[in-house]
């Protein structure tokens, strides 16, 4: 069976987690590749809400095995209290899987990218201060730490200790912070030692064998395609591959594997944290798409900005990932407007750019060019065929899609685990 990607299209929080659960019913496995508990999906079965972080989504999903892939960034005490959280309400986890080869967030991690994120001032990235970027760095810079390095007292004391050696000389000198004692660390990850032990495993071989026994895999990035640390808005991006590349290195299943990438974008834009952001409202309008859409993030909590659908940005994601469908979500929350412009194409400098500027310079200054379409006041969130759909709706439906680079295959009309309209097989 070919493996399936699921990417969010554009800067994150597009509804991921939603998509996943759409498709649970029919999948064996679900892959976390990328990011670490830096990010969020929230969903909705019933009348019950789970925000995850962490954990894939699949987790909430019956016979489902869920895997934290070796391109995770593992926050073990997070990991426990997701879990905990979880059996509280009467989900059974048993069923999870952690590479061995994933890395861990420490404490010392956690500190450095709270104290690097204020000494920036106003150069600032919007970092969640989660540990994430400097796990990665150590990752890179091959001084980190990996799950299977907990199970070896010596080894991980010598990690831990080579790890402190510089980063004891930065909080000290640098940042006027005490040091962190090598026994403090190595106390607190080996005190997570048995519980962690039965769900490590070689998750690339398990999902080798998963697809060649004809299982359905769905690989989940975390964070999305317009922050990605290579294809995103950089230096205002996240650490890792957060696109449908990401997902053979991050779990270790060979590209030729995957077959269908679904891109999850959401009906208009939104974003947390610094960087560029074309089709920003900062009016009645933008307040109106952060209150209907509750747009504050499932991880800070911080509220969301907001702004237009922007489709240069649906059509670079759709080329960068290999988009072969796209569930377009929150189509209820424009609901009542009686215009709602899309994003078309940019202005920089006189200059029109019918494609995302490669300068990171000209994207900071581009103005985009609207194109409007009629609003509906019809509530949308029992629709269930396409044609249950007002006229005006269908229509921003079919104009974005012929903007976007891919066909639109489901969308979302309402908050609900049923809230969705089904225009095309996501699998087939």
């Amino acid at each position: 069976m070919p493996a399936v990607v699921i990417i969010g299209a554009q800067w994150g929080d597009e509804g991921k987690g939603k998509a996943t659960d759409l498709l649970s019913s029919r999948i064996d496995y679900v892959v976390k590749f990328n990011g670490g508990n830096n990010a969020g999906h929230t969903v909705v079965i019933g009348d019950q809400k789970y925000a995850l972080h962490l954990l894939p989504s699949g987790i909430l999903s019956p016979g489902v095995t869920p895997v934290i892939g070796n391109g995770v960034v593992v926050d073990i005490e997070v990991l426990f209290d997701e879990l905990d959280a979880l059996i509280a309400r009467g989900i059974d986890v048993s069923r999870l899987r952690v590479s061995a080869n994933a890395h861990v967030i420490t404490h010392y991690h956690r500190t450095l990218d709270k104290v690097t994120e204020r000494f920036l001032g106003k150069r600032q990235i919007g970092t969640t201060g989660r540990g994430i970027g400097p796990t990665y760095a150590d990752k890179i810079n091959r001084v980190g730490i990996r799950i299977q390095d907990i199970f070896d007292e010596g080894i991980l004391r010598q990690k831990v200790e080579a790890a402190l050696d510089q980063k004891n000389h930065l909080l000290v000198k640098i940042y006027n912070r005490r040091a962190i004692e090598v026994d403090e660390v190595v106390e607190s990850l080996l005190s997570y030692a048995e519980r962690l032990r039965p769900m490590v495993a070689d998750t690339a071989l398990e999902i080798h064998q998963a697809l060649e026994a004809d299982k359905i895999v769905l690989f989940e990035a975390g964070q999305a395609t317009m922050l990605d640390v290579d294809h995103g808005t950089y230096p205002f991006v996240t650490s890792s591959s957060a696109t449908a590349g990401g997902a053979s290195t991050g779990s270790g299943i060979g590209p030729g594997r995957i077959e269908r990438v679904i891109g999850i974008v959401k009906a208009y834009t939104t974003r947390v944290g610094a960087g560029p952001f074309p089709t920003e409202l900062f009016d009645a309008s933008g307040e109106f798409l952060r209150a209907n859409g509750f747009e504050f993030g499932t991880t800070t909590g911080r509220p969301r900005r907001c702004g237009w659908y922007d489709a240069p940005i649906a059509r670079y994601t759709a080329r960068i990932n290999g988009v072969t469908d796209f569930v377009l979500t929150k189509l209820d929350v424009l609901t009542g407007l009686d215009k709602i412009p899309v994003c078309v194409a940019y202005d920089v400098d006189g200059v029109r750019h019918d494609e995302v500027p490669v300068s990171q310079s000209d994207f900071h200054h581009a103005t985009p060019i609207y194109e409007e379409f009629d609003g509906w006041t019809e509530d949308i969130t029992g629709a269930r065929t396409f044609d249950d759909l007002p006229k005006a709706a269908r229509e921003y439906v079919l104009a974005v899609e012929k903007m976007s680079g891919a066909r639109i295959s489901a969308i979302g009309v309402g908050p609900g685990r049923d809230a969705i309209v089904v225009r095309h097989d996501l699998l087939g």
